[in-house]
């Protein structure tokens, strides 16, 4: 079946910023000026087609990352609303390795934010261009000119304004156009659905033609045969500007940026010209490059008749279609009932249904092509971040990483009846969720959920309640700890057993190691002349692992370690794999209590913006958590206090936050790293993790 659009007219984009942005409502109002929808859903009123979520309905924040596809002057838009939430950056970082281009969308009056910050990191490691589109001018305080020279400052970005606004705050009416030099004004009768274009207004020509000349200079810098004739004064067509504005923005040596009030419908359809204008069609991006030991490198350029190959960057579970993968097609085409290959964990399935999705709607396809975002109805062994490709043109792409959890709470069913349904629960959820991790605590008897954050555990637990109608019951949040070493001990083990018949014998001698922190875990093998038979050395090394999952000092996971093997010996018969893997794992337990090991505390980097008159409550709550102030800065006549605060002491801050300043603060937080944690807390924690063992 031939494609319904050229692959030179799909764009498939993103839209990113910190929570409360507006990436919603822009979604809504570009459903609804493109003709995908006909009535405009509201965030604050549940309504919103894209947070389709009974829990994202009830918060008004984006909690999943929503697919849909839309149509604008004859081009197909496949659309990602991401959240902005940083408990949920895994729905960033999964939708920015699979898209082509984004929209930072910031907030007129807040400026770049944290969360802001981390998405734009995100869409660099992915070599995303971006357009930036400056929301909620009718705001008070709302800045445009402030907010573009921040992006620039902020993200050493080539920022340049391609419209400007009309007013600002109350009085914000519409933009003027600078490639086109017009001044655009909205229907509001309309909801914004139509607009018309007129001269500019006198009392604004000079400002709009010194901005003018500054895009003409930010683009003749990109073509020596522009940047010539710019230096003779002539001006540059429209086709010119659009020309290299779109080569530079592909290439992200230019951030274009617009402006416009989503919720009062003015400013959107600029955006969206700019997402065709601008940014890349799926085959003007390079090609996927695969680097294989035996053949050198695989390529795959983005085309019909190339092998096919997709990335599956999502899983979601639907009740009437069961399991859902969400791909992103790079090569090749796909047809539903095509048997293909999951070169990740070298399994061949079959596809059953291709759809085409819209939020949580479908729409049933018979093929798709290279460049197209598509779910499929039966790839059961696929996870995310698998390759599926054509099984006689194997391929593997890169990965997606994932952040590690930084918090955990325990999770019992209420009834016997509820142990099995809380179990699939669990497995479908962390299915979906990468950053969702579940562990079954041997020692305790506990199921542990491990998430991002309270809020992320808070919405798992909802779900598992709601969805699943499974009764349970939740325990504490608990820190996931770390365990290491402080300085370099050597010693020897030896694994002996006798027990009438084939005995066990297992002798190792150890050197153990501090590294870096961030460095992981690190086996060396220097056993010369045999003294341990080298099918043994795996057994050891795999002993020290299970040793290190749960430490000798208070049973949280080792890390940063060096571990050489540099002696031992064997026996003739009594020596097995079981043995050499006990000697390593009881020798790694005893050598490390030598190693005067410490326990670690993931840190969290925490922004707090408040009033003016708050500043010395909300500061002295921060040291109070053991935390240090980093720094303290004006924002648009409020106070931003920049801080590190251990997580451990950050539960329920929002609560105390708001109680401090009467609900008019508000924080962010992101993991930063792992330090250690003061002796005396230490002796504490360790303390009571003993006694909480013994009880159990």
């Amino acid at each position: 079946m031939a494609r319904q659009y050229p692959i030179s007219k799909i764009r498939n984009i993103g839209i990113m910023a910190h929570i409360d942005a507006g990436k919603t409502t822009v979604s809504e109002r570009i459903l609804f000026y493109s003709g995908k929808t006909h009535k405009m859903g509201e965030v604050h009123d549940g309504g919103a087609t894209m947070d389709w979520m009974e829990q994202e309905r009830e918060r008004g924040i984006t909690i999943t990352s929503a697919a849909t596809s839309t149509e604008w002057r004859g081009h197909s838009i496949s659309l990602i609303d991401t959240p902005g939430h940083v408990d949920f950056t895994v729905e960033v970082e999964r939708s920015l390795r699979v898209l082509d281009g984004a929209i930072a969308l910031f907030c007129a009056v807040a400026g770049v934010q944290p969360q802001s910050e981390k998405v734009w990191h995100q869409s660099e490691r992915y070599s995303v261009p971006k357009i930036a589109f400056v929301n909620k001018m009718d705001r008070i305080g709302a800045d445009f000119f402030t907010v573009v020279k921040e992006i620039t400052e902020e993200f050493q970005a080539n920022a340049v304004p391609v419209v400007i606004p009309i007013g600002q705050e109350e009085n914000f009416a519409g933009i003027i156009d600078l490639i086109h030099m017009k001044a655009v004004f909205y229907d509001e009768t309309s909801f914004g659905q139509y607009f018309h274009e007129e001269d500019i207004p006198e009392n604004m020509l000079e400002e709009a033609n010194q901005w003018r000349a500054n895009l003409v200079e930010k683009c003749a810098e990109q073509d020596d045969t522009l940047l010539e004739k710019f230096l003779e004064g002539q001006d540059l067509s429209v086709d010119e500007i659009l020309g290299i504005l779109r080569k530079a923005t592909i290439a992200r040596r230019v951030v274009p940026v617009y402006c416009g009030s989503a919720f009062k419908n003015k400013g959107i359809q600029r955006v969206l010209d700019g997402v065709i204008n601008l940014l890349p069609a799926p085959n003007e991006i390079p090609p996927i490059i695969c680097a294989t030991d035996e053949t050198g490198e695989k390529r795959r350029e983005p085309k019909d008749d190339e092998p096919f190959s997709a990335l599956a960057f999502k899983i979601m579970a639907d009740k009437h279609m069961g399991k859902l993968t969400y791909i992103r097609i790079y090569s090749g085409t796909l047809g539903s009932g095509t048997a293909v290959l999951n070169s990740t964990r070298d399994k061949n399935q079959r596809v059953g249904r291709i759809l085409r999705m819209h939020a949580n709607r479908q729409e049933g396809l018979d093929e798709a092509h290279a460049g197209d975002i598509v779910a499929i109805v039966g790839l059961s062994d696929t996870k995310t971040g698998d390759t599926i490709c054509d099984k006689d043109h194997p391929i593997h792409l890169e990965a997606i990483e994932f952040p590690a959890p930084v918090i955990s709470i325990s999770i019992q069913p209420e009834t016997q009846s509820d142990s099995e349904k809380l179990g699939e629960a669990l497995m479908r959820l962390a299915d979906e969720d990468p950053t969702f991790v579940v562990n079954y605590d041997h020692e305790t008897s506990e199921t542990i959920i491990s998430g991002m954050g309270e809020l992320h555990l808070e919405i798992i637990v909802d779900r598992i309640k709601r969805e699943f109608n499974v009764k349970a019951q939740v325990g504490r949040p608990e820190v996931a700890y770390r365990e290491t070493a402080t300085r370099q001990v050597e010693g020897a083990y030896k694994h002996v057993k006798q027990s009438g018949g084939r005995g066990q014998y297992g002798h190792v001698v150890l050197t153990l190691q501090p590294l870096d922190p961030g460095a992981g875990f690190e086996f060396v093998n220097k056993i010369v002349g045999g003294r341990i038979p080298s099918e043994y050395i795996p057994s050891v090394e795999k002993g020290i692992i299970k040793a290190m999952t749960s430490g000798p000092f208070a049973g949280y996971p080792v890390v940063d370690m060096r571990v050489e093997l540099i002696d031992g010996s064997y026996h003739d018969v009594d020596s097995s794999d079981f043995a050499f893997q006990e000697a390593g794992r009881a020798g790694f337990k005893e050598l490390f209590l030598k190693t005067n090991p410490e326990l670690l505390e993931p840190v969290m980097s925490v922004e707090a913006v408040t009033p003016e008159d708050f500043m010395g409550p909300v500061s002295s709550s921060i040291c109070q958590r053991r935390g240090r102030i980093e720094s303290m800065d004006s924002v648009k006549g409020n106070k931003l206090v920049r801080g590190m605060v251990p997580l451990g002491e950050m539960f329920g801050y929002s609560n105390t936050l708001r109680t401090l300043t009467q609900g008019r603060a508000s924080f962010s937080m992101h993991f930063e790293h792992y330090e250690a944690v003061p002796f005396a807390l230490a002796e504490q924690i360790v303390k009571k993790r003993r006694e909480e063992n013994k009880v159990r």
